[in-house]
């Protein structure tokens, strides 16, 4: 008789990435994984971004290290947030803030468009993380639907490539 669960010792915990629990898969690249994480602690939920590094040729990983610079000087309520940066020899692991309701362009592909005045307030919201953005001398150099994320108030929060002119030494 086998048992649903399976023996103890074949039993294997969570994967696990520093303090977070992998829950699951949102979304792959050529490059990288996005992964669902909940702390061990306050059980916030977190996107984590797996890059494998050995993938990557020298400018392409100068490119994601200039990315997460700029990361790390924004904070913004309609912008993705990252929490923490972690790194091992071959693998690069970005927390940021997880956006609960996906994608703005699945959405209106499910749903349909937006009535007027919700659109409005969304495009606010993205006017208003662009216009911090270019007043840090810092663009977004892929804006479009699938960038835009939604959290759990259905806010809109920019994620994806960063590009600036500024000096600073956060690496």
């Amino acid at each position: 008789m086998v048992m649903a669960d399976g023996p103890r010792h074949l039993q294997r915990g969570p994967v696990r990435v520093g303090f977070y629990e992998i829950e699951g898969t949102l979304g792959k690249g050529n490059f990288a994984v996005v992964k669902l994480g909940r702390h061990r602690i306050t059980r916030t939920e977190v996107a984590i971004k797996i890059i494998d590094k050995s993938q990557l040729d020298e400018v392409n990983l100068e490119k994601i290290y200039r990315e997460v610079k700029i990361m790390k000087l924004l904070d913004h309520p309609h912008i993705i947030k990252l929490y923490q940066v972690m790194e091992t020899k071959s693998m690069l692991y970005l927390v940021t803030e997880y956006a609960k309701n996906g994608e703005i362009f699945d959405y209106l592909a499910n749903h349909g468009r937006l009535n007027e005045s919700e659109a409005r307030r969304k495009f606010w919201q993205i006017l208003s993380a662009v216009d911090y953005c270019h007043g840090r001398q810092i663009v977004h150099r892929d804006l479009k639907a699938e960038n835009l994320l939604l959290d759990n108030n259905m806010n809109i929060k920019i994620a994806g490539k960063m590009s600036g002119t500024y000096s600073c030494s956060l690496w």
